[in-house]
């Protein structure tokens, strides 16, 4: 449940705090005092978005706390889902920075709004006036049928089965258009495939071809160069190898008078041995070197075939044509095995509907059973709530679509009257009507869902008197349970609160603000008076507020 709420620079409101109890609270003030706001802040803590026109003092950060006990609400997981420190004692904050960013914590650790906003709705239930027209929509009324019938496991499964179900819908449909376009293109890309692979494509052979193509094609230079090298080695007078090896002799007779002379010895003979070396080489790159115009035109034929695929390719690299090929190779294969692919998802998907239809029918089957107590518990209730004839026609059609609820068209008919037609509730059930089908639907919801604290605004608009006094009862009861709020302008109401809080407003030199504090007895006979009589205060309106209050 809420303990404590502080909010700082939020509104009109410049710093509140107030600490919370269990039961049943009543919110009181005149029109205009800031009870919306009061409600804002705590929207705020829960997820809600917020801007710039939420600080009071545009150069201060605004910074609202919610303290809850939450040991008995099994919120261990979610805490363990969302990698947060789960306390029984939790902290919620949320801050709006100057500049119009905004911050949110649970127990000081940074969260987005999406997963506060998650936590928000497993802690309280905020009613607003937005809210009872929800009561119209076909998806809450199913909400409260489901929770009824403790559908909430299964309409799990069920939404689980039908995200599979949409994932492999989309994989077939795109297989298909795979296969629509690859046939398409099929011949086209065989030739291409067929003709990459004619090709001798691997890493460095276009290097390697042309520097062959070179060589052949100046093998007459290339011989006679070779020839100049042979002579410029071995002439017998002025041959490379001939003078080194008189140089070689002459040094190794002067190698025996000092280790200088010995050690440029021995520098030449290492210079003889690599000449003499390169010599046996140059001699047989010669005898190698011949003219073979048939390998010439097998490389120039070649390279030409690679410089022309690089070109139709659009692309510099081989390596690049050896990925295009593989690419090609791949698509080839899908393109072969893509009808096996299709008929295994179409089989997959046969199988996923049947799940999903035999998941529906159990739903289906569940709410059926659950519907003629929930009609018969709505209009007792509201019998008790001055609708001695309102009257439900609550029915389910099956239909051919996957909802993420179910495959149900709900049908939620309600007549006040005797002998009137029965019609959609947005359509025949006046604002206060709405407004106790609304409660009564929360009291049976919060059997069901058993969240730890909610908070009515004004859920009693459009009715007075003994009415309010029965919703009263009604909220009351459910804070037996729960923590219940209400917000409200009727003193029937709000005579029947464990703890009651006024907001009001201030006027000072820095301007207006928004408070709110904890009445005691005689001021809840005071405050009570006024509900009743105005601000000027009777003896008839204080001893009714005392009867009402007893």
């Amino acid at each position: 449940m809420l303990t404590n709420l502080s909010i700082d620079n939020y509104a009109l409101i410049d710093s509140l705090e107030v600490g919370l109890d269990a039961g049943f609270t009543i919110i009181t003030g005149e029109t205009g005092a800031g009870k919306s706001i009061f409600l804002g802040g705590l929207s705020l803590v829960l997820g809600k978005r917020a801007d710039l026109s939420s600080l009071r003092d545009k150069e201060r950060k605004c910074v609202i706390e919610a303290y809850f006990q939450i040991k008995n609400y099994g919120l261990q997981s979610f805490f363990k889902e969302n990698d947060l420190d789960y306390e029984d004692s939790s902290v919620i904050r949320r801050e709006i920075l100057p500049s119009g960013k905004s911050r949110a914590f649970i127990n000081d650790t940074p969260v987005t709004l999406d997963v506060l906003s998650q936590l928000g709705d497993r802690l309280i239930d905020i009613h607003s006036q937005h809210q009872t027209l929800r009561l119209t929509e076909n998806d809450f009324q199913l909400k409260l049928i489901d929770a009824l019938a403790d559908n909430k496991s299964r309409l799990y499964e069920f939404r689980k089965t039908l995200s599979s179900y949409t994932s492999t819908e989309t994989v077939l449909q795109e297989l298909i258009e795979f296969q629509n376009n690859a046939l398409k293109e099929q011949d086209y890309n065989d030739f291409l495939l067929t003709e990459l692979e004619a090709a001798p494509l691997m890493e460095g052979i276009l290097e390697e071809l042309e520097e062959q193509y070179e060589q052949l094609n100046n093998v007459e230079l290339i011989m006679e160069e070779l020839s100049k090298g042979d002579q410029l080695m071995n002439d017998e007078q002025i041959g490379l190898t001939t003078l080194l090896s008189d140089l070689k002799s002459t040094l190794s007779r002067l190698s025996g008078f000092g280790k200088q002379y010995q050690n440029l010895h021995e520098r030449i003979q290492s210079v003889y041995i690599e000449i003499d070396d390169i010599n046996a080489e140059l001699q047989a790159f010669r005898d190698g070197v011949e003219s073979n115009p048939e390998l010439l035109e097998q490389t120039n034929t070649k390279l030409q075939l690679l410089y022309n695929l690089q070109k139709k390719h659009g692309v510099s690299e081989i390596s690049e044509l050896i990925k295009i090929r593989e690419e090609l190779s791949q698509k080839a294969f899908e393109t072969a095995h893509v009808d096996e692919k299709i008929s295994i998802k179409r089989r997959e998907l046969q199988d996923l509907e049947s799940a999903l239809e035999e998941q529906a029918l159990v739903l289906r089957e569940r709410r059926n059973a659950i519907i003629p107590d929930l009609k018969n518990q709505l209009e007792s209730d509201l019998a008790h709530l001055g609708m001695p004839s309102a009257s439900f026609r609550i029915q389910l059609e099956s239909t051919d679509t996957f909802r993420t609820n179910g495959m149900d068209e709900l049908s939620f008919l309600f007549t006040a009257n005797k002998g009137s037609d029965y019609g959609e509730l947005k359509k025949v059930a006046s604002g206060g009507e709405l407004s106790r089908i609304m409660l009564v639907i929360k009291a049976i919801l919060a059997k069901y869902e058993k969240l730890p604290t909610i908070m009515f605004d004004e859920i009693d608009t459009g009715v007075s008197g003994e009415i309010s006094n029965r919703m009263a009862d009604i909220m009351k009861e459910m804070s037996k349970d729960m923590q219940v709020f209400t917000i409200t302008h009727l003193p029937q109401v709000a005579s029947k609160g464990n703890h009651h809080f006024k907001v009001f407003k201030t006027d000072t030199t820095d301007g207006t603000s928004t408070n709110m504090r904890k009445l005691s007895n005689d001021e809840r006979v005071v405050e009570l008076a006024q509900m009743l009589g105005g601000n000027e205060l009777s003896d008839s309106a204080l001893a009714h507020a005392r009867q009402l209050l007893n």
